[in-house]
């Protein structure tokens, strides 16, 4: 259980104000120019030792990834840092609330990032629907150029960076780093091929990394206080705090800061004020947005929730949006409602999933009626594995996944329907 000493998001709910002044007072901006001073080689070594991974779903070491980034950036080729804030995956809601009520932690760390990975520039690509998100982040980043922490000689540290907020227009797809980065040159949001990785050429050709709004906005903290510490909150190769969206059939939803590998029994009744009717009512649990497979409630009840944990399970961590279900949920339903917006979302550019998702969904609704056949299951799990894995990006998984998540916890329910539309019945047959 995290203590309170340890949080590093001390406004998640706005109790303060967000503006500079109330930042400087939470500690933010504390003599950033001493920080920068240690070097851009040693700031990367000290988020590679802090075990940083990053907090946008893949969990790829975030030091690592910095590594990557040109040491001398080619004449006309600067090197940018790109922050995704285009947050679409449903039942994920953390970035918002740093920018709404914490953007200089971002701004910041923007900054501190930026040098490390001799970056020109940071990019925030914001997703479209955060209206008033984006109003205090362009206002705070404009108090940031004012008081000389952006621009020329930024925070007096002799390093000249600047940070731009760019408003998306709201398509999950731009939630993927190569879309973004197609999108932020005014093209229609379309993953690459990789390589050449962002790394090598990205934003404008130039050298590119794409973080999450998480990941950058924990850096100064971490910095401050020392990799050690940060290192030394939850298990190895899951360090750290993690900010955890609880959702759905709990009695108090929150955005709540925790260690990483907390159980999620500690988690929802320290925080979620326990599940709706009980621990006996739970169902299941989608424990990282809607992407990832589901996890019946025996299964999940003591697990730990961090990467490693959750990947035991056939499951992840994903943004940590923990979404509930109780038995009132009509878990098919739910699936197949899930399966409709990947539908919605594909953008079209690889036939597996332009395709495949559409034909995904007609299944689950047959299936969600019963009027199917009980061998289209194992045909649509099957048609499944022929969609993940074989797209561009991970829309096609994450489309998949969550169908073969309820095969494989749920396929009595599914048969169930078949046997009580076709009058052969075997009633209220259990989930494993």
């Amino acid at each position: 259980m995290l203590a309170d000493k340890d949080r590093i998001f001390t406004n998640i709910y706005g109790f303060q104000p967000w503006n500079l002044d109330s930042a400087i007072r939470r500690g933010d901006w504390d003599d950033t120019k001493a920080l920068m001073a240690r070097g851009q080689d040693q700031l990367i070594e000290d988020i590679k030792a802090s075990g940083l991974r990053g907090r946008g779903g893949a969990g790829f070491p975030t030091g690592m990834k910095w590594s990557f980034m040109p040491k001398e950036p080619k004449p006309g080729k600067p090197s940018f840092l790109l922050i995704n804030a285009d947050e679409s995956e449903p039942g994920s809601c953390k970035d918002r609330e740093i920018i709404r009520h914490d953007p200089h932690k971002l701004i910041e760390g923007a900054l501190i990032a930026g040098f490390a990975m001799r970056a020109r520039a940071a990019y925030i690509y914001i997703r479209g629907e955060f209206i008033r998100e984006a109003e205090t982040l362009f206002a705070a980043v404009a108090e940031a150029y004012d008081r000389g922490l952006l621009g020329k000689n930024a925070a007096g540290s002799g390093y000249d960076f600047d940070v731009f907020v760019h408003r998306g227009a709201g398509a999950y797809i731009c939630g993927e780093e190569t879309a973004q980065i197609e999108s932020l040159e005014g093209k229609k949001g379309q993953p690459r091929l990789k390589p050449p990785f962002p790394a090598g050429a990205g934003l404008y050709g130039c050298p590119t990394t794409v973080n999450n709004v998480e990941s950058i906005a924990v850096v100064p903290t971490i910095l401050r206080r020392g990799p050690s510490w940060f290192a030394g909150i939850g298990r190895d190769k899951n360090q750290g705090t993690k900010l955890f969206q609880l959702s759905g059939h709990i009695n108090t939803p929150c955005v709540v800061e925790e260690e990483m590998g907390i159980s999620f029994r500690e988690l929802i009744e320290k925080h979620g004020g326990g599940i709706r009717g009980g621990w006996d009512n739970l169902l299941a649990v989608i424990p990282g947005g809607s992407s990832v497979p589901l996890v019946p409630a025996a299964q999940i009840i003591d697990a730990p929730m961090d990467f490693d944990g959750l990947k035991a399970l056939g499951s992840g961590l994903g943004t940590a949006a923990v979404i509930v279900m109780d038995k009132s949920t009509d878990v098919v339903r739910a699936i197949s409602r899930i399966s409709y917006f990947y539908k919605h979302e594909s953008c079209g550019q690889c036939t597996p999933c332009r395709e495949g998702t559409g034909w995904m969904w007609r299944v689950m609704e047959r299936l969600r009626e019963g009027n199917a056949d009980i061998s289209e299951i194992d045909m649509l799990d099957e048609v499944s594995r022929q969609i993940e894995g074989h797209t561009i990006c991970a829309l096609g998984d994450a489309a998949a996944w969550p169908i073969q998540g309820l095969i494989r916890h749920f396929r009595p329910e599914l048969e169930r329907r078949i046997h009580e539309r076709n009058g052969s019945a075997p009633l209220a047959v259990a989930a494993e």
